[in-house]
């Protein structure tokens, strides 16, 4: 199974593990949950659905990371899945 991981448990970062699927699954943990669970589902799936990936499963650790530090988070995560070879 490929898998990508990227980011950190650092402060207004995210850690984001990607891993092959049979459908789209997106998980959110975070320390803004209760006001930006919604918000950070919606996003994930919009960068999901710009690069054409809607066959993963997506976990995201989120410690106050912003938009862009998420995408690029996911990106990364994309990225190292698709070169891994595992």
């Amino acid at each position: 199974m490929k898998i990508g991981i990227a980011g950190s448990l650092e402060s207004n970062d995210c850690l984001v593990t990607i891993k092959e699927s049979e459908t789209l699954s997106i998980k959110v943990q975070s320390i803004v949950d209760a006001f930006y669970h919604d918000q950070i589902v919606a996003f994930i799936e919009s960068v999901l659905a710009d690069v054409n990936h809607d066959k993963v499963d997506v976990t995201v650790i989120d410690k106050g990371a912003l938009n862009y530090t998420i995408k690029a988070r996911l990106l990364t995560a994309l990225h190292r899945m698709e070169v891994s070879h595992a």
